[in-house]
C-alpha cells in the first residue's frame, strides 16, 4: 500500500514538474539560432543587388541607430523566408516543444517585418518581440523586455551569441546555440544551462568551394599568349605569367565570393546551388564580406611585380564581373556575350604581363569558342532547372522554351571556330609561325569533335555547371585536349 502511494507520489511530482516546464514560456533568438544565417546581411546585400547607390544612404541611416537601419532596410527588401538557412535541429526541438503546448516566442534583434514574415511562414510562435526602429532588440533591451514580459526565471532563452549572456543570466534555463568551444565557453559562465545545440564549424573543404579553387584552372589562359608566341622557356616571362596567374586567382576568387553573397536567394532555389557554403548558411556571410576585400587586396599586392597594362585589364576584369553580377546576367544573349568576354580578358591578362599581345587570328577563334561554351552553360542550367522545376522553369533570364534557339547558336558558334582555324592555317601568318603548319589540320576533326561532344552531353542533361570544370573532369575531354595540344607542339 505504501509503495502504491510512494508512485502515486512520484507520478504527480512528475506530472508537476512537466507541467512547469511546459507552461515556462520558450523565448527563442532567430539570426544564427534559428537561421542559420543573418538576416539584417542577407536584407543589406539584396538592397545593394537592387541598387547600389544605397551605400552611402546607408551610414546616414546608421547614424540615427541601428535600429533605424533595420527599419528602413527591410522597408525596401523581402526575403524569400521559405528558403532562408534554417537551423533544422532547433526546428524540430520546437516542433516537440509546440506538440506539448508550450508558449514560443520569437525574440530577435531583426526588425519586426522580417520577424513577422518567420512567424506567419513557421505557425508555431505564439508572439513576436523585434526590434521597431526606435529599439534595437539585443543584449541589454532584450534582457529589459523580457524581464518585463515574464520576471525574473519566468521564461527560457535559446540563443547564439555572447551578448545573450544578459538574457541567459535572468532565464531559468539556458539553451545555447553554437560551436562546440563557445557552448563551453558559455557553461562555464552560466549555472542554468539546460541543453546545447552544437554546430560543427566550417572547415577547408567549405572555404575551398565558397573560393572555387578548382575555378583557378580557367586561369590557365593567361599562358596562351606566351605559348601561341613561342616563348614559353623564357624564365623571365614565364614567372611573371605565373604571378599573373595567382594574382588573376585571388581576383576571381573574390568575384566568386561576392557572386555567391549577391545571389544568396537563386542558389538556394537551384537544386545543387542551394548546398554552397553561403547560401546553405555553412560559412557566415559577414566572414565572407571580409573575406572578399581581403582577397581583392592581396591580388592587387601580388601584381605589384607586372607592367601597369595588367592592372588596367585585371580592373575591367574586376569592374565587368561586378556589373554582369548586378545586372548583366539578367539580360539575355549579351550575359553570354559577356561570360565570353571574361574568358578572353583572361588572355589579355596574359598577354599585359609579359607584353606579347594575341594575334586577331587568335581573338577571333577564341571569341566564337567562348561564346559557344557560355551557351553551353546557360542550355545545362535551363536543362537542370527544367527536370527539376517542369516546363514553367526559368534560368536567370531564359525560358525552357529558349533551349532550342541556345542550342542552334551554340552549335554554330563551335563550327564556326572551327572555320576561323582552317582559315588561319591557310594564311601566311601561320607559315611564318610554325614549321609544320600542315599538322594542325589534324587539329580541327579533334576540335569539332570535342565541341559536338560538350554539346551532346549538356543536350543528355549531364553537364557540369560550368562546362571548363566539365573538360577538365572529363576523361574524354582531357584526351582530346591532350591530342590538341600534342599536335600544335609538334607543329611549331
Amino acid at each position: 500500500m505504501d509503495d502504491a502511494h510512494t508512485l502515486t507520489t512520484n507520478t504527480s511530482a512528475l506530472q508537476e514538474t512537466k507541467t512547469s516546464e511546459d507552461t515556462v514560456p520558450l523565448a527563442v533568438d532567430l539570426d544564427g539560432s534559428l537561421l542559420k544565417t543573418d538576416s539584417l546581411i542577407e536584407s543589406l546585400l539584396q538592397l545593394l543587388k537592387v541598387n547600389p547607390l544605397f551605400f552611402p544612404v546607408l551610414f546616414f541611416w546608421l547614424f540615427q541607430g541601428k535600429a533605424y537601419l533595420k527599419q528602413q532596410v527591410c522597408r525596401r527588401v523581402t526575403l524569400d523566408v521559405s528558403s532562408l538557412p534554417y537551423n533544422f535541429n532547433i526546428l524540430s526541438y520546437l516542433r516537440d516543444q509546440k506538440e506539448s503546448n508550450r508558449k514560443i516566442i520569437l525574440v530577435t534583434g531583426s526588425d519586426q517585418h522580417i520577424a513577422q514574415q518567420i512567424f506567419n511562414y513557421l505557425h508555431f510562435f505564439d508572439s513576436v518581440i523585434a526590434s521597431d526602429g526606435k529599439t534595437n532588440m539585443t543584449g541589454i533591451q532584450k534582457k529589459e523586455r523580457l524581464l518585463a514580459e515574464f520576471g525574473p526565471q519566468g521564461f527560457d532563452y535559446l540563443g547564439n551569441e555572447k551578448e545573450d549572456l544578459h538574457v541567459w543570466r535572468i532565464a531559468r534555463q539556458s539553451l545555447v546555440v553554437g560551436s562546440k568551444s563557445f557552448t563551453q565557453q558559455i557553461g562555464a559562465s552560466l549555472t542554468n544551462v539546460e541543453r546545447n545545440f552544437v554546430i560543427e564549424r566550417a572547415g577547408i573543404f567549405e572555404w575551398a568551394q565558397a573560393l572555387r579553387l578548382y575555378q583557378w584552372l580557367k586561369n590557365v589562359l593567361v599562358f596562351i599568349p606566351l605559348l601561341a608566341a613561342h616563348r614559353f622557356l623564357e624564365v623571365q616571362l614565364l614567372f611573371s605569367v605565373f604571378v599573373a596567374f595567382f594574382s588573376f586567382g585571388l581576383c576571381a576568387s573574390s568575384v566568386y565570393i561576392l557572386n555567391d553573397l549577391i545571389d544568396l536567394t537563386e542558389d538556394r532555389r537551384h537544386p545543387r546551388k542551394r548546398f554552397r557554403p553561403f547560401a546553405s548558411g555553412t560559412l557566415p556571410l559577414a566572414n565572407g564580406i571580409a573575406t572578399c576585400i581581403v582577397l581583392l587586396v592581396l591580388s592587387v599586392l601580388v601584381g605589384l611585380a607586372l607592367p601597369v597594362q595588367f592592372y588596367y585589364i585585371l580592373s575591367i576584369y574586376y569592374l565587368t564581373t561586378l556589373a554582369y553580377s548586378l545586372w548583366l546576367k539578367k539580360v539575355v544573349i549579351l550575359d553570354v556575350i559577356v561570360l565570353a568576354g571574361l574568358f578572353t580578358i583572361r588572355m589579355l591578362a596574359g598577354s599585359a604581363a609579359v607584353n606579347i599581345w594575341p594575334s586577331s587570328w587568335l581573338l577571333a577563334h577564341s571569341m566564337f569558342l567562348f561564346i559557344s561554351l557560355a551557351l553551353v552553360k546557360r542550355y545545362s542550367e535551363l536543362t537542370t532547372m527544367r527536370l527539376e522545376y517542369g516546363s514553367s522553369a526559368t534560368a536567370r533570364s531564359y525560358v525552357v522554351n529558349d533551349s532550342t534557339v541556345l542550342a542552334i547558336m551554340g552549335v554554330a558558334s563551335a563550327f564556326v571556330s572551327a572555320f576561323v582555324l582552317v582559315l588561319y592555317i591557310m594564311s601566311a601568318s601561320a607559315q611564318l609561325s610554325y614549321g609544320r603548319h600542315n599538322v594542325i589540320w589534324l587539329v580541327c576533326p579533334l576540335l569539332l569533335y570535342w565541341l559536338c561532344y560538350i554539346w551532346l552531353v549538356a543536350h543528355r542533361g549531364k553537364m557540369h555547371d560550368d562546362p571548363m570544370i566539365f573538360a577538365l573532369r572529363d576523361r574524354t575531354s582531357r584526351i582530346i585536349l591532350l591530342l590538341m595540344a600534342i599536335i600544335m607542339l609538334f607543329a611549331t
